[in-house]
């Protein structure tokens, strides 16, 4: 046993986005999906005691077993219901729990947040016994130029790609056993992240949406303004439906939605 890790790394509260200022909301706009949910946790196999990390304010943690929270945000951890386990403030680079804390791991839609994302991985491994699941929801950055943000905002889709891993460096520092499945988007996806809204583009013109996706903070200044001004007027006048219309009645998006499985 080594013990309670005791170094924190961290560079701002949660990562590279300040979800002290920006995540205010968060939990009502990114309510966890049922579709999605049920993926992962088939994923977490027969687990009774789960560490979730970067675990926000709940969204897909189990209610039929012992969850172990971490969450470095305050204001993250204080939109947690009442019914959830209180998270326990830490990172991912330095999880305060001794070595086989759980039977597995799970981080929904965080490793990119992470700034040292190997040390967080390792972590994981640490204190998830051996053979447990390692259970991610991330995102595919290869994928994110199909979204059809990329005709009004393609700052958007390029700074989000260049925060998420590859998914050849997650297996590189997973292993090579490890599975990456692509997950499809329900068109009424309940959790708010951007590509949830593929069929109901109106949603992004709402600051209160684009407030709970972090996305929005590393694109340009001035192309996002003038790529949500146009947004809205080819809305009204007819052009986005003209180009993609079609989405408004697809059953769910392929899109940069990824589920990552490894073993400790």
């Amino acid at each position: 046993m080594k013990g309670v890790r005791a170094t924190d790394p961290r560079l701002t509260p949660a990562g590279d986005f300040d979800y002290e200022a920006g995540g205010t909301g968060y939990a009502r706009i990114r309510r966890a999906d049922p579709r999605i949910e049920a993926r992962i946790h088939a994923a977490l196999a027969d687990a009774a005691v789960v560490l979730n990390v970067g675990a926000g304010a709940g969204s897909y943690e189990p209610a039929d077993r012992t969850v172990l929270a971490i969450e470095p945000s305050a204001a993250m951890r204080a939109q947690r219901p009442a019914h959830l386990a209180a998270a326990i403030d830490g990172t991912a680079e330095a999880i305060p729990l001794p070595d086989d804390a759980a039977d597995a791991a799970m981080a929904t839609i965080t490793i990119h947040q992470w700034p040292d994302l190997a040390a967080g991985l390792g972590e994981l491994r640490r204190t998830v016994r051996r053979g447990g699941p390692i259970v991610l929801l991330t995102i595919d950055p290869l994928a994110l130029g199909r979204f059809w943000l990329r005709d009004w905002v393609p700052s958007l889709l390029s700074g989000e790609a260049a925060r998420h891993p590859s998914a050849d460096e997650l297996v590189g520092l997973l292993g090579p056993d490890t599975t990456i499945t692509p997950v499809p988007i329900p068109l009424d996806c309940t959790d708010g992240f951007f590509e949830a809204y593929f069929g109901r583009p109106e949603q992004l013109l709402d600051p209160d949406v684009r407030r709970s996706q972090s996305a929005w903070a590393f694109a340009d200044p001035t192309e996002l303004e003038a790529g949500l001004g146009q947004l809205a007027a080819d809305l009204a006048d007819g052009t986005w439906d003209a180009r993609y219309g079609h989405l408004r009645t697809q059953p769910e998006y392929d899109g940069a939605l990824r589920l990552v499985v490894a073993h400790s």
